[in-house]
């Protein structure tokens, strides 16, 4: 082989080298470009696959999991399917306090439905909470179901639709559901900044759902998908606000306040400049509102001076913006448009019932 030969051959060895190095570049940037970009949700909830082809009877497939809480948030008489699907191979961490950490690429879905005054079940939205791999941040997207209830589309912008439902008791409500929009959504579910889940604390998950046989987080465990959980007893568990012959009247309103009202008031929440922080475990009267003034009411407060007055429910600036529709004064802002009679009942008795101080 002359110098010449082995001159072109190294050359060709040289040229093929270079054209798979810069082959190789190109898509390890393509990819770190997508990942930078993120994650993109789907169009219509089918795209996902997270259920059978009937759509509506929301069958789980393979890898999604349904559960549920003990005390669940009020959203007008609403009824609530949830599910979460893990990434294959993905497991949960336990955490005592919080929700659950919950690895990348997982999906929370909840879909919300009324009981119509047929006494058919209507959905209404989808809510997805998505955890971005690329940064193991949380992102929102709301589906909109159609008439048909064949199929639920990407919807951003939010809508009041006018509905008639039935409320636990049977009775007729006609009211304007609202369904967020994504923002709105974001309101609720941040935490210093953050987005996260808000349901799905080991807390409020320690249960048995009525028709299964294991409690729900003995059962993950044994699934595989649950890591680093504690022995069963000494994991707390949220009352049942609707359980009086288990729990007092003191646990139901505090285990009822945490769900429907805590994700705000708290530490790093949306109302924390409020200084009324409602968390089951939060032991300062002031904090819990008692003989507290409020710090930004205005007219919401009704004329009313304090939180709470302990034995007085009515003078109560709790209670009377818990029993409101009216638009800056309802508390919780974003989650219902009628008054949830059972549970203003329950909060009522919790301050009748309290001893009374001196102001």
């Amino acid at each position: 082989m002359n110098k010449t030969t082995k001159y072109f051959i190294a050359l060709s060895v040289f040229i093929c080298s270079s054209v798979l190095l810069i082959q190789s570049c190109t898509t390890k940037n393509e990819k770190e470009n997508q990942a930078a970009q993120g994650f993109t949700f789907a169009d219509k909830l089918s795209d996902y696959g997270f259920f059978g082809k009937d759509l509506k009877e929301m069958v789980p497939q393979k890898g999604v999991i349904p559960y549920n809480i003990v005390t669940p948030l009020f959203t007008d008489y609403a009824v609530k399917d949830r599910f979460i699907k893990l990434p294959a191979g993905g497991k949960i961490a336990y955490t005592a306090n919080g929700p659950l950490d919950f690895p990348d690429s997982t999906f929370i879905i909840k879909s919300f439905s009324y009981i119509n005054k047929d006494g058919k079940k209507v959905l209404i939205e989808t809510r997805l909470l998505f955890k971005e791999p690329n940064n193991g941040n949380w992102d929102v997207m709301d589906y909109l179901w159609n008439d048909e209830q064949t199929e639920a589309t990407k919807f951003i912008t939010g809508e009041k639709l006018p509905i008639t439902l039935l409320d636990d008791l049977g009775n007729k409500i006609s009211t304007k559901y609202e369904v967020p929009n994504v923002n709105d959504c974001k309101r609720c579910h941040i935490s210093n900044n953050n987005l996260i889940p808000i349901g799905p604390k080991a807390r409020n998950l320690n249960y048995t759902i009525p028709g299964d046989t294991q409690n729900q987080l003995v059962k993950w465990a044994s699934m595989g998908i649950l890591t680093g959980m504690p022995p069963l007893d000494s994991i707390q568990r949220l009352p049942d606000w609707k359980d009086e012959k288990k729990y007092t009247v003191n646990e139901r309103a505090r285990a009822y306040l945490d769900v429907n009202c805590s994700y705000c008031h708290t530490t790093g929440g949306d109302a924390y400049n409020t200084g009324l922080f409602l968390e089951f475990d939060q032991k300062n009267p002031d904090h819990i509102g008692i003989l507290k003034l409020p710090v930004s009411a205005g007219g919401g407060a009704g004329g009313l001076n304090y939180d709470i007055i302990p034995g007085n429910p009515d003078s109560s600036i709790l209670l009377h913006r818990l029993n409101s529709t009216e638009p800056g004064t309802a508390m919780p802002e974003l989650t219902r448009t009628v008054i949830h009679k059972e549970g203003v009942a329950l909060i009522r008795e919790w301050i009748k019932d309290m001893p009374k101080v001196k102001r």
